[in-house]
Parts: C-alpha cells; structure tokens; sequence
C-alpha cells in the first residue's frame, strides 16, 4: 500500500474513517529507496512476506511507472502506424471506386457502342436487301430495254443502212469540191430554232450564225434568217413601247420586264428595297405581355436570322404614355416600315388610331400587314375598336391583312406572331423561295455564289449605289435651275466621235451629285437602248472610294448585260488593267451608246494613278462623266470638255427658300428675305447646298426664335461654319444633358467608323436609349441635312457635315481613336460570340489598321470567317491590303491561314461544322489561286474535297464544285490532263444531281471547252459551247433571275386586288397584265386562266372587233404555241390578224408583230405558201415604218429570201440578199456581223445555182469577218432591244438579297 509519509504531509490532521476522532500526524523518519527497486518489487510473484517494510513496497510502484511509460511509447507507434495504414487503404478505396465509375463509364459506352452497331448492322441488312430488290427491279428494267432495244435495232438497220451509204455519196461529193478549191459550210455552224440567239461562253470565237426569231430550216443547213438587234431611231415605234412591258406574251420579254419595274421602283414602298427589316408594333396595355414576350424571345431569333442574310432588324415601337409627343416620327417610321403588326384586344388608345389609320386604312398596300386579336369568352369590343376593325376590314379589299385571331396564353399568342412575321420576312420581303424559306443560311448563300459562278460580288455595295442614285432622283431640284445643264450634258454626249472624259466641276455643295442623278433618270426615259453604268462616291477612306472594288463593280455590271461574268480575274492589278480591254470590246457588241457616270471621282484614292483609262481614247460609243470639286480637280483632266456649275442666281436662292418656308407653312417678311438675299451673293454662299441647309436652318422648330436663328445664320458665311451652327442649334434643342451627350456620341462614332453605324448597333451601344428618342435625332439630323441612311447605316450626308462633326466634336480628329476603341470593343464582342456578319467584316479589320494594332488585326484576319466573309463579298483587294499593313507576303499569310484552318479543325466533329470547314478550305484554295499561288492552293482544295466526300457524299453538287476549283488551280498550273479528268468528273456528278439542263452543267461545260481551245482541240470545244449556250439560253428564259422573279411575282400580288371589281377596260388590262407576269413565271395555267379573262371580259365591255382583243388572242395564241397546241395557236393568230387589219393603220407596229409570229407558225407547221404573203407584207410595213435603207429592212429582206430559198425561188431570193446586203454595208459598215451573215447566205445560194467561184468568193469573205472580230467572254450576246420590240433574254444585276439577298 505505500509508506505513510507518502500520503500524509506533516501537520495534515488525519480523520478516522470509522468516525473516531482525528489527531495530528507525526513525521515518521523513513529512508526512501529508489522507485526503481520499488517497482521491480512490486511484480514479484508470489505472497509478499509478513512483516515486510516500506522499502520494498515504494520500489515496485516506481519500476510500474518505467514500464508504463515503455508502453505507452509502444502503444502510441503502433497507433500511429495503424492510423497511417487506414489512411493508405481509405486512399486505395477511393481509388478503387473512382476505377471501378470509369469502368462502369467505359462499360455503358461499350454497351451504347454495340447498340449502335447492332442498329447500323440491322440497317445495314435493310439496306442490302433494298438494295438487292433494286437490283432486281434494275435487271428486269434492264432486260426489258435490251428486248426493246433489239427490237429497235432491228427495225433501223436499214435506215442506218441508207443514210450509211448516202454519207458515202456526200463524202465522194466533198472530196471533189475540196479538190477543186471549194470550201463547204459546215451546217452545225447554224441553229435553226425558233426564237433563239446563240451567245458564245467565255474566252472563246464568236459565233455570229444564229438562228432569229423569225426562225427557219435554212435551204442546205445554211440560210440564215437574221434577228434584228439594231437600235437606233425606231425604238419609238417598237411594240413594248406602244403597248407597255407586260402587253404581250413573249419569252423574249424577260428583261424588259424586270428592267420596268427597277424604272417604277422609287414607287415601291422602301420596305421592299431597304436593308433593314423595320417591324412596327402598335399595341396597347392589354396586349403589353404578348409584346414584351416577343421582343425578349423571338426577336433575337429574328434579328439572327435577318444579320445572317445581310440584312438589319429593328422592331419600332412608341410605349403608349409618350407617343403623343412622337406623332411626326410616328408617321414617318410607318412610311418607312417593312411590316406593320396591330396588337389588340378590347380597347385602342388614341395614338393607337392614328398610327392604324396611317398604316392600315391610308395605304394598306405600302407593306404586309399583321392583325393580332386577342378574344376571350366573356370579352367585349369597345366602341372606338369596333369602329376600327371595320375601318381596317373596309379598306382591306384584297384580303390581303393576315390575321391572328387568338384566345390563349399571351406567350402563344406572341409564338403566333412570330410565325406569321417570319414567314412575312421570309417570302414578302427578302424574297425568298418558298423552298428556301426552311434552308440554312449556308445553303442559300451557297445558292448565290452558283448563280454568279466563279465571279464574287457584294450585293451591299450594289445596294448602296442603288439607294444612293434612287434618293438623289427623290430630291426636288425644279427651284435650281438645272434644266440648262441638263440641255448643255445633252449636247455634249451628242458630239461626234471621239469625245474625251466629260468633266462636270462645281464647288463643294454646288449640287453635282443631283444634277447627274436627274440626268440619268431622263435619259434613261429618252434613251432606253443606252446602257448606263454609274457609281457615286462617298467620303474617302470608305467603301465607295475604294478604286479597285469601283472598277471591278462597273466591269461586272458591264458583263452582266452580255450574258457572262465568268472569266473576269480577281486580282486587283489586274482588274484595273483588263477594264478598257473589255470596255473596248463589249462597246463593240452593244448596238447603242454606253454612257459610264463617275461622281466625285477625285474623292477615290490616287484618282489620277487608278484611272488612267480615262486619258487613253475612248471607244466610239463610249461617253465618260465624271464630277469633280473644281479645287481638287487633278490639272492632266482641267483640259477635258468642261461643265462648270455656276453659282446659284438670287431668283433661284429666292426659290429654295421660300419653297422651305412653304413646306413648313412659315412665311419671312419682306426685310428678311432681303437679308438672305445680301447674304447668298458671294461664291461660298450661293451654293445649293449652303442655301438649302440655311432654309431648313430658318424653319426648323428649334428652342431659337426666328429672329435669332437668322442673326445666327448671317454670321456664317461658308457651309463648314453653318453647319457647326447647326449641330449647336441641333444640341440647344434637346432637353436634356443626357440626349446631347447621346446624339453627340453617335456623331462621334459615325464619324470614325468606316462605312457608318445602323440603329440596332446604336441601340446595343446605348442601353439606356430607347427607339423613339433616337428616332426623332436621326429625324432632325436628317431634316439639317447632317445624316441620313444608306443601305440600313447611319452616314452623313455630305461630305463637310462628316468635316464638320470632326471639327466640332472630334478636335480635327485627334479623339477619334477613342471612339474607335469604343466600336472595336463592340465588334469584338461579336467576334467571341461566333457572330460573324458583313458589318463585322467590313468594320473591325479597317478599325484596327486605323489604331495601328498590327497585332490585334492579324488576329481578326485568323478568324476565319472574317476573311472568307471578305473574299465572298468581292473585298480581295481589301483583304490582301490588311495583309499587307500586316507585314505578311503571300507565302507566310498562306502559312498563317493553314495554320489556322488546322486548329480550327480539331474541334470540328458534327456534320454542320465539317461543311463549313470545307467551305473554309475551298474559299483558302480560291484565295490562294487568285493570288497566283497555285501550289499553295491545291492542298486546301483537296482537303476541302476530301471533308465533302466524306462528311456529306461523293456523289453531292459541293464535290462538284470542289472538283471544279481544283480543276482551275491545274488550269493554272498548265497541267490540263489533270483538269479535264477533274472538270468531267464535275460534269456528270453536276448532270446526276440537277439534270442535263442545270447552269452548273453550262458552267462545267465552258470549263470544258476553254480547256479544250487552250489545247487547241477546238472542234471539240465548240461542240461543249453550243451545248452550254443552249442551257444558259433555256435557264435564263425558263428560271430568270431570283431578283427579277421576286419583283414579278410582287407585282402580280399588287394587280390581283385591281381584278376584284366590276368588269371595265381597265380591269381587262389589269387580267391581262398579270397573264404575262405569270406567263414570265412559267405558271402557264395561271397565265391561261387570267389571258382568258381578259379575252372575255374586253369582248364583253369593248366589243369583240377591239384592238384590245386581238392583244388577248396575241397572247393566248403565244400560251398555246409555247404548248404546242398549233392549230388553237393559228386560229388565235388569224383573228388577232383580221382584227388589227380593220382597226389599225397599215404600218402599225402591233401589226407586224402579230405578221411576224402568225408567219413563224405557219412556216414551223410547213405553210410556206401562207407564210410569205406575211413576210412581204412585214417588209412593207418596215420600209414604211423605218425607210428603205435602216438595218430592220434589211433584216425583213433577209428572212422573206430565206422563204425563197426554202420554196427554191433562187432568181427571187438573189436580189433581195443583194439589196439587203448594201443597206448593211451602207448602215453598219463592211466588216459588220450582219453583213458577213448574208455574204454567207449568199454564197450557199450561189453554190445551189452552180457559181461555185461566186461562192468561194463570197464565203472567203464573210469567214474573213468572222475571224476579224474579237474573242469576248460574252459571245454573241444581243442587244437588250430588237426592232420589232423584242427583249432577248439578258442576264441582269442582282442588287438586293433577298439579297440574298
């Protein structure tokens, strides 16, 4: 138990514990061993002895301790070590399960993997036993053609037999003419069908033998009847002009058709031409929640779909508290609308009767029209809406406003709108086919590219020109005087051969740009058989300032008119070297005056260096018109013929002014206009731009009075410093700081971006600004002439506003940088959302050249679809400019664009993204040989083969068109055994997937034959052209052009609501007018059905003898020729004869055009005896419509002695060829088509009446002028008019897409 002085302290008292009293303790001397000892004592076995003593005891307990502590110490190791191998094994736990998910992963994807195979497997089977049924199915065809086949065989034998042995004869015959000199005419030279022109393909002879309309199986395979394409002084008389473009069922009327309706399209509403898709909702508070659901959900969707197009998307919409205090922009944004949509329910506010009656009542057809009707069980139209939708449904009478009746949720309900606008969009306004409504954006654009070939064209920049020309022509110009000028440009053109670059000088403002655009818009009144090529430029630095892009747009429109644009090289040097050659060329083909218009030219880029075919002379019917400021006119031009704009005179300044005034129902006192007049009489003041921005100055609502705003105005005395005043006039107006400083940072970004801002980009940039608060600045910018739209951007309208801005808010320029970070940032944000469009394309490159961030612009140019974008829109000279500010060459961008192309593809995986590789690596590839690269350009090219055989099918149109850009590299590469495997295999995959008669077939088969004749394997190369003009003839006739079918087809949608009345004249016309259109549209049964209204509906108003019915018959008897129902054809044509006879005179252009098509029957149905009377007859009224000697009569001598020929009257034919060849030697000159064309029917005659040397003779010659003429890309392409008022089929511009647009 232990010592007692172990337990007891000294002094401590010790109690009893059986409750005896306690004592003191005493102090017991004790020796203490070690503890030690005592604790070794302590674990001896065994009874301790009696008696032992505290020594023993105290020396087990201290070796317990030592003990104790050993093992605690072991103790704590081994828990240690313990702990540590739970830890390790938590660890493999972990481990272990994290291994047994991925096996569990790996085993369910194996498991999906043998679904999948196990499905294609079982597809696979289905496949093959269809596939095994269709080679069934094909050997039993196969079988059954072999049985015909023999059947047919043996049934010709004979017949190959005879023609067999007459080709021997004709062989024998040959030789012995060959031997003795004699060269035969080779009868493929001529194409005897009716009504078609031969127009040779790119780079090859032309080919002059052509079959006309008057059509004819010439005598021998050889007498031509001749088209007449001449036109000089009878346009006047032609029939399209007697009777209107859409009169008379024709084929050949197809241009003329389209050409008629862009002369009326300033009629058009906006909405049909603007870039920008502008949605007008008009709603009220019961319909606010079907709004806001449709602008937060659907209109990104359609604003995307829109961007991705080219196009903008703005909805415009007045919150209905404020909208009384926009009743001007009201108005004008609904002018300017592409679509109105009236959300209502029970009740219509104030503003929202107005806006309906402006929209809806006013003029229901300025654009499509939405009526949402929210009904509900229990509800109850108000008065006032009642009224309204009777209003609305009274001026509808064409039944043509879509409505939207609807009684569920307001999120349905704005699903509902959605739909209904998107197909609006689709179908109405961009002008998209109802196919291509559910496409993607790809394939449409894919689309496009085939409809111009290789050549690539910005439809934006069309589209710019177009408004540009088109808003100068809006402008009123009567109070300037410019009759004068226009009398002065008149006689100018009209001067003899050669004429130099006509040079139209004036200073800043002095009205140029109107005067031209006036100039333009008469002549092509006057003068429809001139081919006008025009360009007006914009501020430097922009687009339309760019030298190359001017030139190749004009080369391009220029080829247009001729067919083809196939050919043209992309590469800028080039471009501006090739254009006089083909100037010079195609002049030669066009059979009137080509007048090229160039505004402001010395604002383009070192004018004087890009234009030097201005100095070199011009061909003989070519007229050059260039406008310049008569301070940076460059001096080499100051000796051209010159019209100079003189200064307004004080009667004209008088005029604008108080024509302003007028319109702003204000009139000045006497005092003040004589204070004006003080004002505009130096030459700084007397400009038409300077007085008409002081008129609207003056008249402005502004907080200035009238009197300040004139003291303010007199202290200004040249434009620059007015239109300062103005902007301060125009910030002093607005309410608010916030509304200056917004309008004076949209100015600022105007000003420093390339091409200008639209309104969605505004409103991106400024959050907090809402439409109509911008709506009404862009109105009073543009009402003081500072800003105005073109092609959906913000510009400015003169070039001193833009100097203007920069002085006044810029500091001459030096903030713009600011400014420019500020839409780089923008257009970046773009960039990393994958949103790549035109505007980013055509902005943020030129941005960052302008910020000097080299680096920053190599890294957009690597954004792949930056550069594809810029390349597909034509914008080559300014990719390769970027490049070139880089610091790349050719080699290295080619390396950089790979490279790129090769990162891009490790995350491409779906179907979708492989297609757009593809279209990257062929538009690399097309690059590249455009550069003159062509090694560089294979490897792109084949890769981008390679992705389309593999992701889509071999057999797919995009094979053939990588195959056909691969041919061209190998084309380049002068390695032709290549080009032609490659350029075949195209073909039959083209001829596979469209059909023998595709423009993709044409265009493989011109490849062809330029192939071939660089091989000088020329006849083969003839044979492949014929075939590929006869399809571009046939598509170009029977398809048309997408721009020009979506105006036909709005114009039929605006006549069908005129047939609705009562039966007049006018209504019959209306029927007869929509015939042709359908008729152009090769609807054939619509076209018969409204053509036999009209035939009814004149015979019953006007009496069946009426001209106006033989005008129906014409064109009935037309339907029924082009349906080969001949006999109902001929009867239709026999009365429509009888008819004009009695009620026309006898030279009457409506007659000779029924003679003519009545003769073409007669003569296709072998009525030859019937037919000549009508020729004879159509001669006459030639003669005496147009004089013995013109060209026309020459071509009716033509045709009448191909009827000869054919009735073997040769004594008769002879002196009708005579006299036909003289006029066209007198009228055309010697080495004229036409006369080679009857020098060649002439000497076929001669060798039917046995002159064999005559004939030799004459063929020498006229083979002569075959080989002297020139070898165009276009061919033989017609002239746009014929005489009689024919139209032959021309390819013509797309300006707009959708323009796709």
């Amino acid at each position: 138990m232990g010592t007692a002085s172990s337990l007891v302290a000294p002094g401590e008292v010790i109690e009893d514990g059986y409750g005896g009293e306690g004592g003191e303790a005493c102090e017991i001397p004790v020796e203490v061993k070690p503890k030690a000892r005592l604790l070794r004592s302590s674990f001896r076995r065994g009874p301790r002895a009696i008696g032992a003593s505290f020594k023993s005891t105290g020396s087990v307990d201290l070796e317990y301790a030592a003990e104790y502590e050993r093992l605690r110490k072991e103790y704590e190791i081994f828990r240690v070590s313990k702990n540590n191998e739970i830890s390790s094994m938590q660890k493999k736990e972990a481990k272990l399960d994290e291994e047994n998910k991925r096996l569990r992963a790996e085993l369910q994807a194996l498991q999906k993997t043998y679904q999948k195979i196990l499905r294609e497997k079982e597809s696979a089977l289905e496949a093959k036993y269809q596939a095994m049924e269709r080679a069934a199915t094909f050997e039993h065809d196969r079988d059954k053609v072999k049985r015909q086949f023999k059947i047919f065989r043996e049934t010709k034998e004979k017949e190959i037999q005879d023609l067999l042995r007459a080709k021997r004869d004709l062989e024998a015959k040959l030789q012995q003419l060959q031997a003795q000199g004699i060269q035969v005419y080779d009868p493929n030279d001529s194409d005897s069908d009716d009504n078609q022109t031969t127009v040779t393909a790119a780079g090859t002879q032309c080919e002059y033998w052509t079959g006309g309309v008057l059509g004819s199986e010439p005598s021998m395979g050889s007498m031509m009847q001749l088209q007449q394409t001449f036109r000089g002084p009878e346009f006047a008389h032609s029939l399209i002009d007697v009777e209107g473009p859409f009169a008379n069922v024709s084929r050949d009327d197809w241009d003329a058709a389209v050409a008629s309706l862009l002369q009326v399209s300033p009629h058009v509403p906006q909405a049909l031409w603007s870039n920008t898709v502008r949605c007008y909702l008009i709603y009220n508070q019961e319909t606010k929640a079907e709004l806001d659901i449709f602008i937060k959900k659907h209109c990104p969707v359609l604003r995307k779909m829109c961007e991705g197009l080219g196009h903008f998307y703005l909805n415009v919409y007045f919150p209905e508290e404020s909208a009384a205090s926009y009743s001007v922009e009201r108005k004008q944004e609904i002018e300017r609308s592409s679509v109105c949509v009236l959300l209502l329910k029970s009740t219509v506010t104030s503003s929202g009767v107005e806006d309906c009656e402006e929209a809806f009542v006013k003029n229901p057809d300025g654009h499509p029209l939405v009526l949402y009707l929210r009904t509900e069980e229990d509800q109850h139209l108000t008065g006032p809406t009642r009224h309204l939708l009777e209003r609305i449904n009274a001026a509808d009478k064409a039944a043509k406003v879509k409505v939207v009746d609807h009684s569920g949720s307001a999120e349905d309900g704005a699903d509902l709108i959605y739909a209904q606008l998107e197909k609006i969009i689709k179908q109405e306004l961009l002008g998209l086919e109802a196919a291509d409504t559910d496409s993607k954006d790809s394939g449409i654009e894919e689309g496009r590219e085939e409809d111009s070939g290789d050549v690539l064209w910005d439809l934006h920049d069309e589209q710019e020109q177009i408004e540009s020309y088109q808003q100068a022509c809006s402008s009123t110009t009567s109070h300037l005087g410019f009759q004068k000028y226009i009398d002065r440009l008149n006689d100018m053109i009209a001067a003899p051969p050669p004429t130099p670059p006509l040079l139209v000088s004036g200073g800043p403002g002095s009205g140029k740009s109107l005067l031209l655009s006036k100039w333009i818009e008469l002549q092509q009144k006057q003068s429809p058989n001139t081919l006008f090529l025009y360009h007006f430029v914009g501020r430097p630095l922009s687009t339309s300032s760019e030298p190359v892009l001017i030139i190749k747009r004009l080369t391009v429109k220029l080829l247009q008119h001729f067919w083809s644009i196939s050919g043209l090289s992309m590469e800028p040097s080039k471009i501006l070297e090739e254009f006089p050659r083909w100037l010079e060329r195609l002049s030669a083909r066009h059979q009137g005056n080509i007048i090229i218009i160039i505004d402001s030219i010395d604002q383009i880029q070192q004018a004087e260096r890009h234009m030097k075919w201005l100095i070199d002379p011009l061909p003989v019917n070519v007229r050059v018109v260039v406008s310049v400021n008569v301070e940076t006119c460059p001096q080499a031009w100051r000796l051209w013929p010159t019209l100079h704009l003189d200064p307004l005179s004080p009667r004209e300044v008088r005029s604008v002014v108080i024509a302003e005034c007028q319109s702003m129902d204000l009139k000045l006192n006497k005092d003040q206009e004589k204070k004006l007049e003080r004002l505009c009489r130096s030459a700084s003041t007397c400009n038409a731009l300077y007085v008409t921005l002081l008129a609207r100055m003056i008249t402005s609502r502004s907080c200035w009075s009238l009197e300040k705003s004139m003291e303010q105005c007199l202290q200004c005395q040249d434009t620059m410093s007015l239109y300062r005043l103005a902007l301060k006039m125009m910030l002093n107006s607005l309410n608010t700081d916030r509304e200056q400083h917004i309008i004076r940072e949209i100015l600022c970004l105007v000003c420093a971006s390339h091409n200008g801002v639209s309104e969605s980009e505004v409103l991106d940039l400024f959050p907090d600004l809402e439409l109509p608060a911008l709506s009404s600045m862009l109105y009073r910018l543009n009402r003081l002439c500072i800003v105005t739209l073109h092609c959906g951007l913000i510009r400015f309208q003169h070039l001193q506003a833009w100097e203007a801005v920069r002085l006044e808010f810029l500091g001459g320029g030096s903030s713009s940088a600011t400014y420019r970070e500020k839409l780089i940032h923008y257009f970046s944000q773009q960039l990393s959302q994958d949103c790549v469009t035109w505007r980013v394309a055509d902005e943020l490159p030129w941005l960052l050249q302008q910020q000097e961030d080299r680096t920053k612009l190599q890294r957009s140019l690597l954004n792949l679809f930056v550069s594809q974008n810029l390349y597909k829109r034509g914008h080559f000279s300014e990719l390769l400019a970027y490049w070139q500010y880089v610091g790349k060459d050719k080699s290295s961008m080619a390396t950089e664009y790979f490279d790129a192309l090769k990162h891009y593809e490790k995350s491409c995986e779906s179907e979708d993204s492989m297609t757009k590789l593809a279209n990257l690596y062929e538009t690399l590839g097309r690059f590249l040989k455009d550069l003159g690269l062509p090694s560089q350009a294979v490897a792109p090219l084949q890769r981008s083969l390679e992705i389309r055989e593999t992701a889509l099918d071999p057999d797919h149109p995009s094979v053939a068109r990588s195959l056909h850009q691969l041919a061209g590299v190998y084309v380049q590469w002068k390695k032709y055994g290549n080009a032609e495997q490659l350029y075949k295999q195209a073909l039959e995959i083209s001829e596979n997937a469209y059909g023998a008669e595709h423009a993709s077939v044409a265009r493989e088969l011109e490849s062809l034959a330029m192939l071939y004749q660089k091989q000088n394997k020329y006849e083969q190369a003839e044979k492949l052209r014929k075939r590929s003009v006869k399809i571009r003839q046939k598509t170009a006739r029977q398809k048309g052009h997408m721009y020009g079918f979506t105006l036909l087809r709005r114009r039929a949608l605006q006549l069908e609501e005129l047939t609705l009345g009562k039966d007049s004249a006018d209504c019959a016309k209306t029927l007869n007018e929509l015939g042709v259109l359908y008729y152009l549209q090769n609807n054939l049964d619509a076209a018969k059905l409204f053509l036999t209204r009209s035939l009814e509906m004149r015979q019953r108003v006007l009496g069946p003898d009426h001209p106006d019915c033989a005008q129906s018959l014409n064109n009935l008897a037309a339907l029924h020729t082009e349906r080969k129902e001949y006999e109902t054809a001929e009867d239709m044509y026999e009365r429509a004869l009888d008819i004009r006879k009695k009620a026309l005179s006898p030279d009457h252009p409506s007659l000779a055009y029924t003679l003519k098509h009545l003769a073409m029957l007669y003569k296709r149905r072998g009525k030859l005896d019937k037919a000549v009377p009508l020729y004879e007859l159509s001669l006459e009224i030639r003669e005496k419509s147009f004089g013995p000697k013109h060209p026309s009569v020459a071509t009716a001598l033509v045709n009448l002695a191909v009827i000869y020929c054919q009735l073997k009257k040769h004594s008769d034919a002879l002196p009708l060829y005579e006299r036909a060849l003289k006029v066209y030697e007198d009228s055309l000159g010697r080495s004229h088509p036409r006369v080679g064309e009857t020098l060649k029917n002439l000497a076929v005659l001669s060798y039917e009446e046995g002159d064999f040397e005559k004939a030799a003779e004459l063929y020498k010659r006229a083979m002569e002028i075959k080989e002297a003429e020139p070898s165009l890309v276009c061919g033989n392409a017609p002239s746009r008019h014929s005489s009689s008022g024919d139209t032959f089929s021309l390819r013509t511009p797309a300006p707009l897409p959708h323009t796709l647009r």
